[in-house]
């Protein structure tokens, strides 16, 4: 009953006096829906409209932007901030660069303890937190280190990273008079990459184990390590012992690496992991 009213309402005629068989339909009522007449398509194509043609998206959602364009306005305030802090202390800025949203200042590592001071009591930086303190490897430079400083301004919303140098014999000056959080972070920096920290309350490994051997980011660390370490039944305590490896193991480069596949190799089917029966 409620199907015929429907179709009534989409035509605008009554249909007492159509044939039974169409109001019975062979199934369900809903089938005259989704299965009209001819007639019923025409009336409904009349009052509807016709469909819009081919190749014509029917939503009116607004395309997304182009990633690059979301960051044109930023990069362009962020460009001339980089220019302004520049201009304040030229003599400790080397140089700053704009990566999407991000803006990083460039300067040695003399002059990193006056520049974070700057940009921590300065009024239009007040970067007043520390978030961390990391450390990046590169063997083909000569200062091969970089130590990267990554500030908050909580008053301005913004973010900040101030990068400077190092190599495994040159220190950096501490900012742990600066900021209190540097003093863990700068004792991480050590304990991974091995870059001292000159005039450090306390700087010693905080992560590895006292008397660990090497700087386990650097780039040349070895993946096994120097030691082992497992505990002793007989001792009833962890013991240190020398990694023991074959030569095979030990010393490799490129493709003769034990643990790289070299050749075609081979891609089994699932037929082939079946055990024999």
């Amino acid at each position: 009953m409620a199907a015929s009213q429907c179709v009534r309402r989409l035509l605008g005629r009554d249909l007492a006096g159509a044939p039974s068989a169409v109001l019975r339909a062979p199934a369900s009522p809903s089938l005259v829906l989704l299965h009209p007449s001819r007639s019923l398509s025409t009336s409904l194509v009349s009052r509807l409209g016709s469909p819009p043609p081919m190749g014509t998206s029917p939503f009116k959602e607004p395309a997304g932007r182009n990633p690059a364009d979301a960051y044109a306005e930023v990069s362009k305030s962020l460009h001339d901030y980089g220019a302004y802090l520049t201009s304040c202390i030229p003599k400790y800025i080397q140089q700053f660069s704009v990566y999407k949203d991000e803006l990083t200042l460039y300067t040695a590592p003399s002059a990193i303890v006056p520049t974070l001071t700057f940009l921590r009591d300065h009024k239009q930086c007040q970067y007043k937190q520390l978030i961390d303190i990391s450390g990046v490897d590169y063997p083909t430079r000569a200062k091969r280190f970089e130590v990267v400083y990554h500030l908050l301004s909580i008053e301005y919303a913004s973010r900040l990273r101030v990068k400077t140098y190092a190599d495994e014999i040159s220190p950096v000056p501490s900012v742990s008079g600066v900021f209190r959080s540097a003093d863990w972070f700068e004792r991480e920096v050590y304990d991974m990459f091995g870059v001292f920290f000159h005039n450090h309350p306390d700087l010693r490994r905080i992560l590895t184990d006292y008397g660990f051997e090497g700087y386990p980011l650097r780039k040349d660390f070895p993946l096994t390590g120097y030691t082992e370490v497992r505990y002793d039944e007989e001792k009833k305590r962890v013991v240190y012992e020398p990694l023991q490896l074959s030569q095979a193991f030990r010393n490799f480069e490129g493709a003769n690496s034990p643990w790289e596949q070299t050749g075609h190799g081979k891609d089994p089917r699932p037929d082939h992991f079946k055990l024999p029966t």
